[in-house]
């Protein structure tokens, strides 16, 4: 893995930080515990299921984790449209999040294809 020596040190385990964190200040103020709640979750799986899989030690289990951390993203713009929808997320910054979103899935599966090798 190169220069990559911690899972601290990979760019999309930054981004999913950097997503988490965006999620919870929007949400700050959002009385729907039950969605507020679960779209945290979504937003702490991703990176957190980075670093879990990085710190495996098989290849297949590292992918194992990405993909779940992936899949996590995909849940995390459901909630994001179904909170513009019902005006819980201003929808400019709710749709800028889904892109970041959709650009991190994209590097998480990058990063798997580079695992198969």
């Amino acid at each position: 893995m190169g220069k990559y020596q911690h899972f601290e040190d990979l760019e999309i385990w930054k981004e999913g930080m950097d997503i988490c964190k965006v999620v919870y200040v929007l949400l700050k103020d959002c009385k729907d515990y039950g969605l507020k709640d679960q779209m945290q979750k979504a937003a702490v799986s991703i990176p957190s299921n980075i670093a879990e899989g990085y710190e495996r030690n098989g290849a297949k289990e590292k992918q194992q984790f990405m993909y779940i951390a992936k899949a996590s993203c995909g849940e995390l713009r459901t909630q994001i449209y179904l909170a513009i929808s019902l005006n819980y997320i201003d929808s400019e910054k709710g749709n800028i999040l889904i892109n970041r979103i959709k650009k991190l899935s994209i590097m998480i599966y990058n990063y798997i294809l580079f695992l198969k090798k």
